[in-house]
């Protein structure tokens, strides 16, 4: 672990004191860093480099944050295997699970090679239109076919594999990772999912029929998705961060990355005591 990369939310007023200070600390431990474009700007610092490149300059990336940012970051890493630490600006994040004030014993921890890796599955995602792929996206929480506040419902059919699933009249779908689970698809009413298994959750929104009901299948297996309605105002949207307008026939092919993304595990909290103090589980 020779050289960190860093990305941070850069429009939070804190961001500036935080990365100046980290990139200080890095170097006094006989660490390179870089940094992209949005984050060197924040301090002044000379040679960035472009966000998209930066796991082919480091060994690891510290994502300053919350989820949103960690989620933009993941997509970057994609496959690379760069591991993650996730640091939270803010309150717990269900993947920014390393306060500030932890940052720096967990560096340290890093750097004495103490330290466990998880591994989240990733999925990719096609869209077909008239026989060709139109787009490509990798994702680490959801893809979601959303149609506009203003649409009618609209019917999507499913399958799984090579067996025909269902036709959807729906608000939407949501295919999501076990990651994913604890974002949209639980907003849905889907279910939490432990984020290191291997599994596709497929999650109607506002079904317009009740028995319409969230399903887990294998990771092996290949999600696919038609629009068959006409509606014009219907969007594929990765992450809740990129948008693709669909047309009526387009068809999005849903499957497992070929590799998984890389998080430091935190050593001061466990999963279930996030869900715990994110879900307010046991409060009254």
């Amino acid at each position: 672990m020779k050289c960190a990369g860093i990305i941070a939310k850069h429009t939070d007023p804190q961001a500036e004191s935080i990365v100046s200070d980290l990139c200080r600390w890095l170097e006094e431990h006989g660490k390179d860093v870089v940094l992209d474009r949005e984050t060197a700007a924040l301090i002044g610092r000379p040679d960035p480099v472009v966000r998209a490149k930066l796991p082919d300059h480091c060994d690891f990336l510290i994502v300053i944050g919350g989820d949103g940012t960690l989620l933009s970051a993941a997509r970057v890493v994609g496959t690379t295997g760069r591991p993650i630490l996730g640091v939270n600006m803010g309150s717990l994040g269900f993947m920014t699970a390393i306060t500030l004030d932890e940052l720096y014993p967990a560096l340290e921890r890093i750097f004495r090679y103490d330290f466990d890796y998880e591994e989240r599955m990733m999925l990719v995602a096609h869209v077909h239109r008239m026989g060709e792929r139109v787009a490509n996206y990798t994702v680490l929480n959801d893809v979601v076919i959303n149609k506009g506040a203003l649409a009618k419902i609209i019917d999507i059919k499913a399958t799984v594999g090579e067996m025909y699933l269902s036709t959807f009249k729906a608000d939407g779908l949501i295919i999501s990772t076990p990651t994913g689970s604890t974002g949209y698809s639980l907003a849905a009413q889907g279910p939490i999912i432990y984020p290191t298994m291997n599994t596709i959750l497929i999650t109607p929104i506002c079904p317009h029929t009740l028995t319409f009901r969230p399903l887990v299948v294998p990771d092996g297996l290949v999600v696919r998705a038609e629009l068959l309605s006409k509606e014009t105002d219907v969007f594929l949207t990765l992450d809740g961060q990129v948008g693709f307008g669909l047309r009526q026939g387009d068809v999005i092919e849903v499957k497992r990355a070929e590799a998984p993304l890389r998080f430091f595990r935190s050593p001061f909290r466990d999963y279930f005591t996030v869900l715990r103090t994110k879900l307010k589980w046991g409060e009254r």
